[in-house]
């Protein structure tokens, strides 16, 4: 196993969109074009009503949901960046809506449930693919 790279992101139908937005630089998730409901994971039609989704640019702000600490090698190529913190962000655009990613350059001993984050997109080491990751915005709730 090479212990210097994360693994890679395997773009299906689903997620094509989400992969082409961040390699852009953009963050973009799934909405239904019916009941402009967003979907995390991206899926090809709604299981509300139905309908078609696409990807539509989200805001990135959000506030923090659960958060790990992660002190013991887990995932290579970040070894060298112990302790880290993996973070569940709920995201302003609709409740319910959650995404996962990496807590950039945050002392884990600051980090509380219902911080306030924004999302970037970084590269991800090893490969092609960008990813999102999140950054503190605001003081402790």
């Amino acid at each position: 196993m090479d212990l210097q790279t994360p693994p890679q992101p395997v773009p299906d139908a689903d997620s094509a969109g989400f992969w082409a937005a961040t390699a852009a630089g953009e963050l973009r998730l799934c909405r239904c074009a019916d009941c402009r409901r967003w979907h995390q994971p991206p899926l090809e039609r709604c299981p509300a009503c139905g309908g078609a989704t696409g990807f539509e640019l989200v805001s990135g702000c959000g506030r923090i949901k659960s958060f790990i600490v992660v002190r013991h090698p887990a995932v290579p190529g970040y070894l060298e960046d112990l302790p880290y913190v993996v973070a569940i962000v709920d995201l302003d655009e609709q409740e319910g809506l959650r995404l996962p990613g990496r807590l950039l350059d945050a002392d884990p001993a600051r980090v509380d449930v219902g911080r306030a984050v924004r999302a970037e997109i970084v590269d991800l080491p090893g490969g092609d693919f960008r990813v999102v990751a999140f950054r503190l915005a605001g003081p402790a709730p």
